[in-house]
């Protein structure tokens, strides 16, 4: 795949497209429904259409009732795992002792108006639907432009610390700033990213982490549910 191609696929904005083309994969999208979706430019959804109909991922029928569909998903998923960085996110670890850190830190970010704000990922999001991997560490996406801020608050009253390797509650300020809250949902109380970003942010990520994500894989595509 050209350079320019990988760019334009897998960047931020971009990957709202595609989130929403294999979250629907059997729907015949048109352009308009996609801007809609997504919400980004006429440009970006023409674009990035154009590079998968070129790569041969969709079908693109012109005309008065021309649409777009998905006709390789297989494809895109494995091109973009296989592009995916995890290690773009930026990482804070803190350390609690207390087994409760994860429900406390949620009551926290709730008072502060971040309640949309966060969504577990990894092994600490997958375990919520598949139970696979023991782990004691929590890792969470959170989207603030205060994110250092709101770390700081976090060490001054819930008592979390900040070693000087490793910790057992990780925040994440995610890489993909628009478009890795996509989808999320609510499993047990807790925010939860989509299947698609667990996928992705397991597959490369040690320890245990593509043994989780083929294991979370085979069991959605059990229920029809993936990606």
């Amino acid at each position: 795949m050209a350079l320019k191609t990988q760019k334009g696929l897998f960047a931020d904005k971009a990957t709202l497209i595609l989130r929403a083309l294999l979250k629907n994969p059997s729907k015949n999208w048109v352009v308009r429904d996609l801007v809609r979706e997504c919400r980004v430019s006429l440009g970006l959804v023409s674009k990035t259409i154009g590079f998968l109909n070129e790569l041969g991922y969709v079908r693109v029928e012109r005309g008065r009732t021309g649409y777009i569909n998905v006709v390789n998903l297989k494809a895109i998923l494995s091109d973009w795992v296989y592009h995916y960085d995890f290690s773009l996110n930026a990482v804070f670890s803190l350390y609690s002792p207390d087994k409760n850190a994860l429900p406390k830190l949620k009551a926290f970010l709730i008072k502060k108006g971040l309640a949309e704000s966060y969504a577990l990922t990894l092994h600490s999001g997958a375990n919520l639907l598949t139970n696979y991997v023991s782990d004691e560490n929590s890792y969470l996406y959170l989207a603030s432009e205060s994110f250092h801020k709101i770390v700081r608050e976090i060490q001054d009253r819930l008592g979390f610390k900040q070693l000087r390797h490793g910790g057992n509650v990780h925040l994440i300020q995610p890489y993909y700033k628009n478009s890795a809250f996509y989808d999320c949902r609510t499993i047990r109380q807790f925010r939860v990213v989509s299947d698609l970003q667990l996928y992705l942010d397991l597959y490369h990520f040690a320890p245990r982490g593509r043994e989780h994500a083929e294991h979370l894989k085979k069991l959605l595509e059990k229920e029809k549910s993936f990606p």
